[in-house]
């Protein structure tokens, strides 16, 4: 197990190796288990902190990146997607496993056959989409395809809702609670676990999301922190790849995900036990 453990948090250290390496200094001892040239000038670079003389003393491009324009755009789409998603799933799954209408079953078998669509498929529609609207180059862009339900998440949460007891949904009924208020007031409450699970997962592969930013996004006003990396990338010296830069980015890029996800792990392997997802 420790094994297992060291080989998966092999990747990240090496990421934190380099970033903390000199990139003038890198080739002189590549395979070096510690940092070479032990120096923060990669951070200080991609945050923008470090003028161009001492960025190309350092090996840097000497070019600049709007780091925290980018991080407050990909927070805002990140936000605004989960928030609207979990909202409108959570909506479609108490239709699917508590309320009883025509069909019902099949309507949902017919949704869950989503999954089995590739997302390459959906981007060009997707984008002829946006177009039309006029919504290219803006945030709303960016998020606009992913502010509704998922079938993965709509199943998750199904699957929650199923197990719990009529019991508590007649009690409300009889105290004259509607639809609408046992929903909001005492289902939801119930599933905070899984609603948080998903919150988790919805704004990590939000955050992650690279190739449809980028199809979208032209400009610095709605750049996110992804597409912002690969522009770094691309700013390259000519005395080779930053390395020591790109790492940085990469890492600080991470960090909040991994942080997020390190404090719900426990909630998020208990909720998925709990939902019968094997």
């Amino acid at each position: 197990m420790a094994a297992i453990i060291a080989i998966t948090l092999l990747p990240f250290y090496w990421i934190l190796r380099t970033a903390l390496s000199s990139n003038a200094a890198l080739t002189t001892d590549p395979s070096s288990p510690l940092p070479v040239g032990l120096t923060g000038g990669g951070f200080a670079r991609v945050l923008g902190l470090q003028s161009t003389e001492e960025a190309l003393a350092q090996g840097g491009a000497g070019g600049s990146i709007d780091f925290w324009r980018y991080l407050l755009n990909s927070t805002l789409v990140a936000t605004a997607i989960t928030a609207c998603q979990i909202l409108f799933s959570a909506m479609a799954a108490y239709a699917f496993s508590r309320l009883r209408w025509r069909g019902r079953d099949r309507v949902f078998a017919l949704f869950l056959a989503g999954l089995m669509v590739p997302t390459i498929f959906t981007l060009l529609p997707n984008f002829v989409l946006i177009k039309q609207l006029g919504l290219v180059d803006t945030l709303l862009g960016i998020a606009l395809p992913s502010l509704f339900m998922t079938p993965f998440a709509v199943f998750f949460l199904r699957q929650f809702f199923m197990n719990l007891p009529r019991e508590v949904e007649e009690a409300a009924l009889l105290d004259g609670a509607g639809k609408i208020r046992i929903f909001f007031r005492v289902l939801l409450p119930m599933a905070s676990t899984p609603v948080v699970t998903l919150c988790v997962l919805t704004y990590i592969t939000a955050w992650n999301d690279y190739f449809w930013p980028l199809m979208v996004s032209y400009s610095d006003s709605s750049r996110v922190l992804t597409v912002a990396l690969g522009i770094f990338r691309a700013q390259t010296p000519q005395t080779g790849t930053d390395w020591s830069g790109l790492m940085a980015a990469t890492l600080i890029a991470a960090l909040p995900m991994l942080v997020l996800f390190a404090c719900c792990a426990r909630r998020i392997v208990n909720s998925i036990g709990f939902s019968g997802i094997k």
